[in-house]
């Protein structure tokens, strides 16, 4: 005769382990998390002693982002984006979601979460809401930082376009926006990339440059301009396409492609994360 199968302990709510706040509270307090974000919110200002002790920059016969870059504060944040978006941001976010899961491995702290009992689609779950959130928090601190930063420095105004032409400082704000956003949507695919190695490995730093070595790559193989339309699924072939938010003329095409791309990269990826943790051995 069959065993009554073992009924769960009194007040048991599956859903109601591991809240959000508090893991959010414990990557908080991790020294990885206040650095990067140290990091972030203080490029602005070494931006602003670089160009104070160098000078205003002169124009090339091909006009850049860095040669507005002192006019305003809108200016100084479209450049900061600019210089920022193909690797220090990249990190951050392999950061924040490489991090997670592989560091509660490395501890063996991973076994005693999921013993108290927290269920294991919960665990990723949640880890990958704290994670995607401080990313898009990260994203969001640097254009505000070096708004404020440029604004103090180089005053408040529209933002110069680099090829001729200026934006009102309220439209500027309106696109400036948009690059926000699509800033943290082209970022999910590396977010899901790392969130996957770091339920692959139990090395963090493995699921952080993993993470950005498939962008150092990708970039390499976008420059191969013999490979035409191809290029055009790659996960950072689309990266700056915020640019285009910049223009006199607001260009949607570059945004919807790449967002499509990195939304259809992440969702792979993140499948790929929870069928794996589902069979892992945390134990060993």
């Amino acid at each position: 005769m069959d065993e009554p199968a073992p009924s769960r302990a009194h007040g048991y709510r599956p859903r109601h382990t591991l809240p959000f706040r508090v893991e959010a509270l414990r990557q908080l307090r991790r020294r990885r998390t206040l650095v990067m974000l140290g990091l972030l919110a203080a490029l602005p200002w070494i931006l602003v002693v670089a160009f104070k002790v160098g000078g205003s920059p002169s124009r090339d016969n091909v006009p850049t982002l860095v040669d507005v870059a002192t006019r305003s504060g809108l200016n100084l944040t479209a450049f900061a984006l600019f210089v920022s978006t193909g690797f220090l941001l990249v990190v951050a976010v392999a950061l924040f979601c490489g991090d997670t899961v592989a560091s509660e491995a490395s501890w063996s702290s991973l076994r005693y979460l999921l013993a108290a009992p927290v269920p294991r689609a919960r665990l990723l779950r949640v880890k990958l809401a704290v994670s995607l959130a401080y990313s898009a928090f990260a994203l969001v601190l640097l254009p505000a930082m070096a708004l404020l930063a440029g604004t103090i420095a180089f005053g408040w105004g529209p933002l110069e376009i680099p090829i001729g032409g200026t934006l009102g400082a309220g439209d500027a704000m309106e696109r400036m926006l948009i690059v926000v956003v699509y800033g943290i949507v082209s970022q999910l695919v590396v977010a899901a990339v790392a969130f996957w190695l770091s339920t692959v490995t139990d090395a963090p730093l493995g699921a952080v440059g993993g993470a950005v070595g498939l962008v150092v790559v990708s970039n390499i193989v976008d420059a191969v301009t013999a490979l035409g339309s191809w290029r055009d699924v790659l996960p950072t072939h689309w990266q700056f396409a915020w640019v285009d938010a910049l223009q006199a003329d607001l260009e949607w095409e570059g945004m919807v492609k790449g967002s499509a791309i990195s939304v259809a990269y992440a969702c792979v990826f993140i499948a790929l994360a929870f069928r794996h943790f589902e069979r892992k051995d945390i134990v060993s």
